[in-house]
């Protein structure tokens, strides 16, 4: 079978082995969705609340509609995730990637590991800030982001309930960077664990970080669900994915709960 070519390069990938590859990671992030959401959705909402070690946000229990829609778009979403990803793993398998593996040593490689994995932290704020706001506008609000917004009170099966058009305009986000500004694969597997355990503690409709995390310094930094609670239930401001420097910066910081 005829390969597609490598965007920086003449080496083809195959088309097939693309395909396969493709339908492996929509597997993988579809089984990873379920495997952690399922447990820590358990813990908060199965338990009696008095034994949850967290502090309860949402003001009523989720309801089945709420969560079927939010697993409908989850499950939507990993198949537009999983192909750009597909894409720059064989593309590196190829070669024609930044990414790099192999051990880290010395304080130059364990200093740039540190500074890419920030970097596209970043660069995935920045972008998701932005795009978020513009989704928010009225003319774009019902096509982009609306089926996000039907969790008024979100649950952690919120987590990647992405319409397709959002969807679509984050997924090939970091993928592209791989292909230019180099990163370790421990690196890319770790910055993946922390996109996905942000998204889901986010999104969980209690507060698991401790009160004083909270409304310390680290509360002023990060993001928490005390934080984009707020725009679940207010429809505004809190647009940030990680940091609040640029709703600090842009005037949208709403606070927190």
């Amino acid at each position: 079978m005829e390969g597609i070519l490598i965007p920086l390069g003449k080496t083809p990938i195959p088309l097939g082995q693309t395909i396969l590859t493709y339908l492996g990671f929509t597997g993988i992030i579809i089984a990873r969705y379920f495997a952690i959401v399922w447990p820590i959705h358990h813990m908060l909402w199965k338990r009696d609340p008095a034994k949850v070690k967290a502090r309860r946000l949402s003001k009523r229990e989720p309801t089945a509609a709420t969560i079927r829609n939010e697993i409908k778009l989850s499950t939507m979403s990993a198949f537009i995730y999983a192909l750009p990803a597909a894409i720059v793993i064989e593309v590196w398998k190829a070669g024609g990637t930044a990414l790099y593996a192999g051990p880290i040593l010395g304080v130059s490689d364990w200093g740039y590991a540190i500074f890419s994995a920030l970097l596209y932290l970043f660069v995935q704020d920045t972008w998701f800030y932005w795009t978020h706001r513009v989704m928010h506008h009225k003319k774009l609000f019902a096509a982009t982001h609306a089926g996000h917004h039907r969790s008024v009170q979100p649950t952690p099966w919120a987590s990647f309930s992405f319409d397709p058009i959002e969807a679509l305009s984050s997924a090939w986000l970091l993928p592209v960077m791989a292909l230019f500004v180099p990163l370790h694969v421990g690196v890319a597997l770790a910055l993946l664990m922390i996109m996905t355990i942000n998204a889901v503690f986010n999104h969980a409709g209690w507060e698991v970080y401790p009160d004083k995390w909270v409304k310390g310094w680290f509360g002023k930094i990060i993001i928490t669900a005390s934080h984009h609670n707020l725009h679940h239930t207010k429809f505004a401001g809190n647009y940030g994915l990680y940091f609040r420097f640029w709703d600090y910066l842009c005037g949208t910081d709403k606070g927190q709960v």
